[in-house]
């Protein structure tokens, strides 16, 4: 009781869990065969057994093992989705013998466990050498590396003791079997839920067997050997009564689809193939061409073919070798990918010669002499090219050379490259020598040098040996050069021996280039290289390497040497000629001069042997020329100081009337110092068995001056760049930007430079400014001024010219105006002032002219992009701008000068260009504003036509606003000249000239017009309205006339005032004459002013009879009236009256005053105050002013064109 109240509790508290997560029970009932395994993919997932009364007991594990033929009640429990939670491995074991298998077919227990992930797994087990096909029922399989997308997935191993990967399988191909051998295993691998054909695959067992066919040339044999080691497996040939089987080597001659077949399915692994072939060549031909392969035959095999090539002789044998080419290895290396080419062939000499290759290298062809074996070793799944090589061949060429010589020279040709084979065969005096190695010709006088290879200068480098014997003073031929013309293209070397006395050096001068020394490992740029030896008692010794281009200008070296230039053989022979000299009497090994040019330089320098030791008890000199204005450093880089064993090493400096310096490598060298000096170098006695004595050291050079430093800054400018060039011929200025010497200093647009001027004069250099001014559009172009941009004040030169770069677009155009008003083109005889003249040349360098201010040239219009230049001139001392310019709309391709001529002497029209010729298929115009009451001669004293190779020159001109052309010339025709009357355009346009040029020279010539019409109607005019004007004063005259005749004056002293025509009067005027007197007597009017006067007594009372005389007034009058007496008349005269008629009719009009003193505003001052305004002095006038009123300026006389 107690054990069921405890299983009860476990089944309730098991109830309970699965209240909490997913579960799923069945029934399971495994086949017979059949092993399956229910295991669990997630932690905590768990598979019951169901068993007991009622289901009551249950046995939960994560994996659990069905048996066969048995059905159980299974329970899943898990957190998990069921169907992703469990796999079911269902296997099964197929047994076959030699004849059938069991089963035979291959089925499915479909419907088990279809809910989960489950894998089918066969494993086979078959006798040895027996073979299992599975054919597949349904669709085939086809091979893949991606999962299946119906959710079932083959993989087939043909044996489970097999290391690699599985092949994998879905459904729909085309592979129907699949053939097994012993534990071979093949699987299926289902998704849950997927439904599976219940029958798969069919078996079949047989013998292990596979055959293959394959085909043999004519001339090759396959050997087929077994590896030791390996599995026994027989070959065999099928056919006859009985198959040719072995199981060791088998042997195969020339076949066509030859069967084979092997006791084991993988003969590979137990067989290696071996192919040979024999190929025949003569000396033109191979049979084959080529050592062709069946990539097929012996596929995944290890396999060795070799082929044997025949070649007569005297034949040059070329293999090529297709795509990568080959690389050559020695016999105890290896290749990565195991591919080895072995060729083996004969020599000049008659030696087999063997070399290696791999795959991939530089190697694509061998030219090979005589019989030849090439050898492909393939590794086991190698592929091997169609085409191994191509063959051909041909007679040898042989190179001849001939040589001629002087007796003092020596040829010595030497091997350099172990291949290709080669031999030097040489014939002197009808004796023939070969050698593949070397030759020496010591006497090449005439001498026939034959080379039994196409291309010897890649094998082979020539010396030329030249042995130079000199006196005590002298060398035999003092210049030496090379003799370039032996041997042109190949490597060599050209020595010179030199012997002296042995208390003398010899001395070799390199004045013309100089030298730079290097180290003996480098070369040089030009691959000319130079090197200088001496023997001395312990040995050669090297003095230096050296490169064309330098400041070592001498080399002295003791007793014996040799001088050596290298040139290859690809580079062009130009050496330096060298003089040979013999110099003096030295203890010094060897002296080398060094001439440090101007500026700043550093060279370096090495001891002889360099790295390696300096030769014992030895001493070596440098002699430095230091220029003026310099100061020099010495710097030792790198030394080794020996063991001295008697001595010690010493630098020694010396310098001319000054006392010599000793110091040691360690001591601190010369710094900052001036002067030429001598370096000398001491060697001690050392101990060999150490490190001895090496020296590299370092001479700096830097001028002495203090340098004019000028930082100039373009950003803010970034349209302008400047240029300095210098001009000036002292060889002590110099001139840097950034640290670097330059004749020429190039400042571009938007950057920053530093510039140094040292030992210069200000006005030693040119500075030239150009500023670019571009316009994207027109719309975006105001009007701009060319003004001369600000420059950095450390800039002390002069600025010496500005040019102006103005980019327009193309369908834009320019308008150039001085902004003084007018332009004026520089002429001959009539030239700018240079200091305001501009330069104009279009976009593409032509030039259009120099002009100046002040002239006839009001505008000129351009249609294209132009520069602009202004030189000599100082800038400094005007910032006006030089010329404005506005950018518009273009509407032609003329250049359209508008002027406006000069009135007083001729104006010279050009075209552009002049004196040279306008711009071909080019077009220019003039329009020419005349004056009023002007007209125009136009004349062409200058005209040059040029031969037109394309259209036509054409002269024109037409009146401004009208359509005719007044004038129409083309290069056949003559120009003439003409008269135009108002203003005009004058046209002319350039062809494209095959030869010659078209230039004109235009003057116009101003003159006043005179209208005859205007003339006569003006006249006529003028005497119309005259007599006009008479008339009307003739009328006005009568009227006059008649009125005065009706009027009279009296004068009437002390009396009443009365009028003529007054009441008054009973008497009528028109009745008498009562008016009319003869005479009037002065004194009854001015009488009581002439007592006691000076002209008293010079009046008389004329006697004379008149009709009606004046009467003395008797009245009562204030004072007395003085008594004048008036003269009397003369004779013939008559009687004067009053007023005389006529004189009443045609009074004179009152005088107006024209001076200032006749004017009421004036007095004269020598006039007297009474009553007759006497004048009390003669002389000038006198006047003083009476008005207060201002006065206007006397108006000037009036200008008139007779004045001019």
């Amino acid at each position: 009781m107690r054990l069921c109240g405890a299983c009860a509790l476990m089944a309730l508290l098991f109830v309970s869990s699965l209240d909490s997560s997913e579960s799923y029970k069945t029934k399971v009932l495994p086949e017979k065969g059949l092993s399956v395994t229910v295991s669990s993919k997630q932690p905590g997932c768990v598979v019951c057994t169901i068993s007991g009364v009622n289901d009551t007991q249950t046995s939960c594990q994560p994996s659990l093992n069905l048996v066969p033929e048995k059905e159980v009640k299974l329970l899943f429990n898990c957190s998990q989705p069921i169907e992703q939670s469990y796999n079911v491995a269902i296997s099964r074991l197929i047994e076959c013998t030699e004849k059938m298998c069991e089963p035979t077919m291959v089925e499915v227990q479909s419907s088990i466990l279809s809910e989960f992930t489950r894998t089918f797994t066969w494993k086979l087990k078959a006798p040895e050498k027996t073979l299992v096909s599975l054919d597949v029922l349904g669709n085939g399989l086809t091979k893949t590396s991606q999962p299946c997308s119906d959710g079932k997935q083959y993989s087939v191993d043909t044996s489970e003791t097999k290391k690699g990967e599985p092949v994998q399988y879905c459904r729909g191909g085309s592979e129907t079997r699949l053939v097994l051998f012993n534990e071979g295993v093949v699987s299926l691998e289902t998704k849950p839920n997927i439904k599976v054909e219940s029958s798969l695959f069919q078996t079949s067992p047989g013998p292990m067997k596979k055959a293959m066919t394959v085909t043999i040339g004519p001339t090759s044999t396959v050997v087929l050997s077994r590896d030791l080691g390996q599995s026994e497996c027989e070959v065999c040939v099928p056919g006859g009564a009985s198959p040719d089987c072995s199981s060791t080597v088998k042997t195969l001659k020339s076949a066509e689809k030859l069967p084979l077949e092997f006791s084991c399915m993988k003969p590979q692994d137990v067989f290696s193939m071996t192919m040979a072939t024999k190929l025949e060549c003569t000396k033109s031909s191979c049979t084959p061409a080529g050592a062709e392969v069946d990539p097929e035959l012996f596929r995944d095999f290890k396999k060795t073919m070799t082929w044997d090539i025949s070649v007569p002789e005297m034949t040059t044998l070329t293999l090529d070798f297709p795509k990568d080419g080959l690389k050559e290895i020695s016999a105890s290396e290896n290749c990565d990918d195991d591919f080895l080419y072995t060729v083996k062939h004969a020599t000049s000499d008659g030696q087999m010669k063997t070399s290696s290759y791999c795959k991939g290298g530089t190697v694509s062809k061998l030219d090979l002499f005589g019989a030849t074996t090439v050898t492909v070793e393939v590794p086991k799944e190698g592929e091997l090219d169609r085409t191994v090589f191509s063959l051909k061949t041909a007679p040898i060429r042989v190179r001849s050379v001939s040589v001629t010589s002087d007796p003092n020279t020596h040829i010595i040709i030497s091997r350099k490259a172990k291949e290709p084979d080669c031999a030097i065969c040489v014939t002197e005096v009808s004796k023939k020598s070969c050698n593949s190695q070397t030759q020496r010709l010591k006497d090449p006088r005439n001498t026939s040098v034959n080379f039994t290879c196409p291309r010897p200068q890649d094998i082979f480098s020539v010396e030329i040996n030249r042995e130079i014997d000199c006196t005590e003073t002298n060398c035999t031929g003092d210049t030496i050069h090379a003799e370039t013309n032996f041997f042109p293209d190949f490597n060599r070397s050209f020595t010179w021996d030199i012997k002296v006395v042995s208390t003398r050096v010899f001395q070799l001068d390199f004045a013309e280039t100089g030298l730079r020394q290097i180290p003996s490992e480098d070369t040089c740029p030009d691959d000319h290289t130079y090197s200088v030896i001496i023997y001395l008692r312990t040995g050669p010794a090297n003095i230096g390497t050296f490169c064309k281009g330098g400041p070592v200008t001498t080399i002295q070296a003791r007793h014996k040497g040799r001088v050596t230039l290298t040139v290859p053989g690809d580079a062009k022979v130009d050496p330096v000629d060298f003089k040979l000299n013999v110099g003096p009497v030295t203890e010094v090994a060897a002296i080398i001069t060094v001439n440090l040019p101007r500026g700043v330089s550093d060279i370096d320098l090495l001891t002889p042997n360099y790295p390696r030791d300096f030769p014992d008890q030895q001493q070596m000199q440098w002699e430095f020329t230091i220029p003026s204005k310099h100061n020099y450093t010495v710097n030792f880089l790198k030394h080794s100081a020996p063991e001295c064993l008697s001595g010690d090493v010493v630098v020694e400096y010396q310098k001319e009337d000054t006392k010599v310096t000793k110091l040691t490598l360690t001591d601190p060298q010369p710094r900052e110092e001036q002067g030429s000096f001598k370096l000398v170098l001491k060697n001690c006695e050392t101990n060999t068995t150490l490190t001895g004595l090496s020296l590299s050291y370092r001479v700096s050079l830097k001028r002495s001056g203090i340098p004019v430093l000028c930082t100039v800054d373009l950003t803010k400018h970034k349209a302008v760049s400047i240029e300095i060039e210098k001009v000036v011929s002292d060889p002590f200025c110099e001139m840097s930007m950034n640290n670097e010497v330059k004749e020429k200093i190039i400042v571009a647009k938007g950057t920053t430079a530093k510039l140094s001027f040292l030992d210069c004069p200000d006005d030693g250099f040119n500075l030239t400014a150009r500023q670019d001014i571009e316009c994207e559009n027109v719309t975006s172009c105001p009007s701009t001024s060319l003004s001369v941009p600000t420059l950095d004040s450390c800039l002390l030169m002069p600025l010496q010219s500005v040019t102006w770069k103005v980019i327009i677009p193309t369908e834009a155009k320019l308008d150039l105006v001085s902004p003084t008003g007018s332009l004026r083109q520089s002429l001959p005889g009539l030239e700018c002032d240079q200091s305001s003249s501009l330069h104009l040349a279009s976009d593409e360098g032509f030039s259009i002219g120099d002009f100046c201010s002040d002239g006839v040239i009001q505008s000129i219009q351009v249609p294209t992009g132009v520069s602009v230049t202004a030189t000599e001139r100082d800038f400094s001392k005007s910032s006006m701008p030089l010329l404005n310019f506005t950018v518009s709309p273009k509407s032609t391709e003329t250049m359209i000068y508008r002027i406006r001529p000069n009135m007083m002497s001729p104006t010279i029209l050009v075209t552009p260009g002049w004196p040279e010729g306008m711009e071909s298929l080019s077009i220019v115009s003039w329009i020419v504003d005349l004056p009023s009451q002007y007209k125009a001669y136009l004349q062409f004293p200058n005209v040059t036509q040029p031969d037109c190779a394309a259209s036509q020159t054409l002269v024109d001109a037409k009146l401004l606003g009208g359509k005719e052309e007044i004038m129409s010339r083309k290069d056949t025709e003559k120009l003439e000249s003409l008269w135009v009357r108002q203003s005009f355009y004058l046209n002319m346009s350039n062809c494209k000239p095959g030869s010659g040029m078209f230039k004109v020279k235009t003057t116009i010539t101003l003159q006043k017009t005179t209208n005859l019409l205007a003339i006569i109607l003006g006249l006529c005019g003028a005497l119309l309205l005259l007599v006009l004007l008479l008339v009307v004063v003739c009328i006005v005259v009568r009227k006059k006339k008649s009125k005065i005749r009706s009027q009279a004056s009296i004068y009437m002293g002390q009396g009443n005032i009365f009028r003529p025509n007054d009441q008054h009067f009973t008497k009528v005027r028109s009745d008498n004459d009562s008016h009319v007197y003869d005479s009037i007597d002065e004194t009854m009017v001015y009488g009581h002013l002439l007592t006691n006067s000076i002209y008293n007594d010079s009046m008389q009372s004329p006697k004379t009879n008149h009709e009606e005389s004046y009467k003395t007034f008797v009245g009562h009058i204030d004072r007395t009236v003085p008594v004048i007496n008036e003269p009397d008349p003369e004779e013939g005269k008559g009687h004067y009256t009053l007023l005389d008629p006529s004189d009443a009719l045609f009074q004179p009009r009152p005088r107006t005053p024209v001076l200032r003193q006749e004017s009421l505003g004036f007095e004269d001052r020598r006039m007297q105050d009474n009553e007759l305004h006497t004048f009390k002095s003669k002389g000038d006038i006198n006047t003083i002013r009476l008005s207060a009123i201002d006065l206007e300026p006397e108006p000037e006389p009036p200008v008139l064109e007779e004045n001019f």
